[in-house]
């Protein structure tokens, strides 16, 4: 995960938080988080670069829509983050 952006590990996060959710769900919740909009040749090209690294699998509902959903190796990349993380962060 170490060679992500911020914004790529964001897309983790909600991807696994959801069930299966489509880009535009993601868009909407990194939005609200962000408080900005988050424009569409900004999603879909590091939604790709995840699946590019077999972190994030695509699938398709209908012809128009796609979903997102976590790989076992993306799972384990987000479990070894936040084993990191808590190392430095004790809240």
């Amino acid at each position: 995960m170490h060679d992500l952006t911020g914004f790529q590990r964001d897309l983790l996060y909600v991807i696994v938080g959801e069930e299966e959710p489509h880009g535009l769900a993601i868009k909407e919740e990194l939005e609200g988080y962000y408080e900005k909009e988050i424009h569409h040749g900004r999603l879909y090209p590091n939604l790709d670069t995840l699946v590019d690294k077999g972190l994030v699998e695509k699938g398709q509902r209908d012809r128009r829509t796609n979903y997102y959903t976590l790989t076992r190796r993306g799972r384990r990349e987000i479990e070894a983050r936040r084993e990191w993380e808590s190392r430095y962060v004790d809240l």
